[in-house]
């Protein structure tokens, strides 16, 4: 399969990852799959135009193979228990088979605010560090992982508006998950791009696959952006 983009450090694939291949020669695995969910943006009230209502049935477009987590569970299988994966998740989902350690990851401030309730909002994502290759010891930084990013009078915010996708995940965190981690990077849920965007960025190689055509394209207009000004949008 020829690349969907491709440049020193990364290369993008358009496909099913469950087809395709080439991601599986890397040596560790950071990914955000579907969850299994179901998840879809909740309706924004309609402006009362046909152009106001075709943007409301768009922002409920759900996320490919999110139905269950086979895509993801394929996935996992493929890859195996002999190499490092970080993988996101669902704290309400119990944790994939292998997880040595649940991390967590707190969502900008005004993240999660639909399906809030009673007040309390729903902002907080899983991170499972699987497989072998971590080291053991005594002490170190902290399993909460927090963006710097803030976001700013809309539930998407700045992060997911910069990343195009419903659940980009901001480049401070992506490089902080990137820091634990040696080798050529794995995404075969590439989303619109992030892994790939902060590999890059930190001079690390990574293979990436994306089933959604669209994705591919904002992934491939973000990476040949950090690519033309130097750094990371």
């Amino acid at each position: 399969m020829e690349p969907y983009y491709q440049d020193d450090l990364v290369t993008l694939y358009h496909g099913d990852c469950r087809e395709v291949s080439a991601w599986l020669e890397a040596e560790v695995l950071i990914t955000d799959p579907p969850y299994g969910r179901g998840w879809r943006q909740g309706e924004v009230k309609s402006t009362g135009s046909t152009k106001g209502h075709a943007r409301n049935v768009a922002s409920m477009t759900g996320i490919a193979n999110d139905t269950d987590t086979a895509a993801r569970d394929a996935a996992l299988t493929a890859w195996g228990d002999d190499r490092p994966a970080v993988v996101f998740g669902d704290l309400m989902l119990p944790p994939p088979a292998s997880t040595r350690l649940v991390c967590v990851y707190r969502k900008p401030v005004d993240a999660g605010l639909r399906g809030a309730m009673n007040g309390i909002r729903r902002d907080c994502e899983a991170i499972y560090l699987m497989g072998k290759g971590w080291r053991s010891g005594i002490g170190g930084r902290s399993s909460l992982f927090v963006s710097a990013a803030s976001l700013v009078g809309s539930p998407n915010g700045v992060v997911a508006k910069a990343g195009g996708h419903p659940h980009t995940k901001p480049q401070d965190v992506m490089q902080e998950l990137l820091m634990q981690t040696v080798g050529v990077i794995a995404d075969p849920f590439s989303g619109s791009g992030s892994t790939l965007v902060a590999a890059k960025a930190m001079g690390r190689c990574a293979i990436g696959v994306e089933v959604d055509e669209r994705y591919c394209e904002m992934a491939a207009r973000r990476l040949a952006q950090e690519t033309l000004f130097g750094g990371v949008a």
